[in-house]
């Protein structure tokens, strides 16, 4: 979509990181915790805070003191990375309506990263994963889920057929992976079982986008604002009221170990 006034022609062909000094910008609103990094250099800041519905309001004005707190404007950006899902349908909206808008208007090619990869990326920086089945809770009694071997870091995986969103008794973890993200809380006893080591609480971070961003970039990932498109996993995004009535009482009725 082009946006009337703006010269839409200054995108670059592809976008690429300086090696010397990046200069990007992430930001993640698909599950209730908003995340947003800015890197300059060595330098990195940070933010984690309440998402959800409060994301649309709080964001755009959050990246401008991020900017300014980093010494960068929107132009000098290199690329602008967003979780573009699964997860939460409005988050997801949110995430890539706030990119495509500062894309478009400084200019800056866009990284659309899946939320799945990003997870596995943060389980790999923060404990040592390097095979990781990502989870993340999808309600509805299900999870959004992908496998990543990070082993292969000069070759991107996850691509759209790889996602899945599964009952969480459906998951498979191999021997010698471990399963990460944010789904043990609710479905904790139904997920496979595997040692406890091995099961990783964590979420898709904007720091965890900014460690993939190089590889994505030089992958040629980057898109023009005006392709840059959410990733829904499925287009049912509640149940019904029956629905959810069937599901209590098959919960009621099923027996207890």
């Amino acid at each position: 979509m082009d946006y009337p006034g703006l010269d839409n022609r200054r995108m670059p062909a592809s976008a690429s990181v300086s090696t010397s000094s990046p200069r990007l910008l992430a930001f993640d609103t698909s599950t209730d915790t908003l995340s947003v990094a800015v890197q300059h250099g060595e330098r990195i800041v940070t933010h984690t805070g309440a998402g959800g519905a409060q994301s649309s309001t709080t964001l755009l004005p959050l990246i401008r003191t991020m900017l300014a707190e980093a010494g960068l404007s929107l132009g000098e950006l290199e690329a602008i990375a967003f979780g573009r899902g699964p997860g939460s349908f409005t988050g997801l909206r949110t995430a890539c309506a706030v990119a495509q808008g500062l894309g478009f208007g400084a200019g800056v090619r866009l990284l659309p990263v899946d939320t799945l990869q990003a997870v596995a990326e943060e389980a790999r920086h923060r404990f040592g994963a390097t095979r990781v089945v990502a989870v993340l809770d999808a309600r509805m009694d299900q999870v959004y889920s992908a496998s990543y071997d990070l082993d292969r870091v000069s070759e991107p995986t996850g691509v759209d057929d790889d996602v899945q969103v599964l009952a969480p008794e459906q998951i498979a973890v191999p021997a010698g992976w471990a399963l990460a993200g944010n789904a043990f809380a609710a479905y904790g006893d139904r997920l496979p079982a595997v040692a406890e080591a091995a099961r990783h609480e964590v979420l898709p971070t904007a720091t965890a986008m900014l460690r993939l961003a190089p590889v994505l970039l030089a992958a040629g990932r980057d898109v023009a604002p005006s392709d840059a498109r959410p990733l829904y996993v499925r287009d049912k995004v509640a149940q019904t009221t029956e629905e959810r009535m069937a599901l209590k009482r098959a919960k009621i009725e099923t027996p207890q170990p």
